[in-house]
């Protein structure tokens, strides 16, 4: 995979903690810088660990799968891309007693943890394919650092009403991506 795929996956991978960022945003009242950046530190140490984890794991069962790598791939890509996509189409429930203070570590924990799941699931496929994973976690780290730091002021300055629209872009990011994989292993490779 080229950096430029790594980037493409570092941001739909990075969009739920956006997304999250935003209504941390949103619901604080009065949040300081320390408390942006502890929120995308939360994020990003997450999202940059859960793909090391998955890869982990990938690399295991890497010869028995190594056939149907592609298919594994498109298939893992388009499920998180599609949950995505329905979790940013269902009615998002804005109240303030579902907002997350961003002195809770306890909260900020389970939100970070919550949404780097996907970046588990990415990791397993990383790992299949062999992916150079220290390129891809610092990739993925560093562009969920900035997009969550630019969620939280986002959902200072307008609001939880971008969250939807994150979540459903970055699932077709991920769709597309999975199809690239697939098409490039299938057709054009």
């Amino acid at each position: 995979m080229t950096v430029f795929s790594f980037l493409i996956i570092g941001i739909g991978l990075s969009v739920d903690s956006m997304a999250a960022s935003v209504t941390t945003g949103a619901c604080s009242a009065r949040i300081k810088l320390k408390d942006i950046l502890k929120v995308a530190a939360f994020m990003s140490f997450f999202q940059a660990s859960m793909p090391l984890i998955g890869w982990f794991i990938g690399s295991s069962f890497k010869n028995v799968v190594q056939a149907y790598d592609h298919w594994i791939a498109l298939f893992m890509l388009v499920l998180i891309g599609g949950k995505m996509i329905m979790d940013g189409l269902k009615e998002q429930d804005s109240e303030v007693s579902k907002c997350l203070c961003p002195s809770n570590h306890l909260m900020l924990t389970g939100m970070a943890f919550a949404t780097s799941i996907d970046a588990l699931v990415a990791g397993i496929g990383f790992g299949i394919l062999s992916i150079n994973i220290w390129l891809a976690t610092m990739i993925i780290g560093v562009i969920t650092f900035v997009f969550s730091v630019a969620g939280v002021i986002l959902g200072k300055t307008i609001g939880t009403r971008l969250n939807m629209g994150m979540e459903i872009i970055g699932g077709i990011v991920l769709i597309g991506l999975g199809v690239k994989i697939f098409l490039s292993h299938t057709y054009l490779g």
